[in-house]
């Protein structure tokens, strides 16, 4: 479905959605009922984000590439140390 959008003289702008390719040229006005012309507007082209971009390449590609580990991977970052001295008895891991 698209929307397409039609001007009235009295009421201002106002929105129809219908299948694509079947916008008439003019519309009743869903306020007064004049009949409204069509304005031609830029299509509402959105660009995927570069994250969400490799998201999906990474989904599509793990249906036929997936990824096979062997082992955890290591941690990124070191424990945080604590200043209280009783950690310092705890059992290690």
């Amino acid at each position: 479905m698209t929307t397409y959008q039609y001007r009235c003289a009295g009421c201002g702008p106002f929105d129809v959605v219908r299948p694509i390719g079947e916008a008439r040229p003019e519309e009743p006005c869903e306020a007064c009922g004049h009949q409204s012309r069509r304005v031609f507007t830029s299509p509402m082209v959105v660009r995927t984000t570069a994250a969400l971009a490799r998201a999906l390449h990474a989904q599509d590609a793990s249906a036929y590439e997936p990824c096979v580990v062997d082992a955890v991977p290591a941690s990124r970052r070191a424990p945080a140390r604590t200043a209280d001295p009783r950690h310092a008895l705890l059992p290690k891991p």
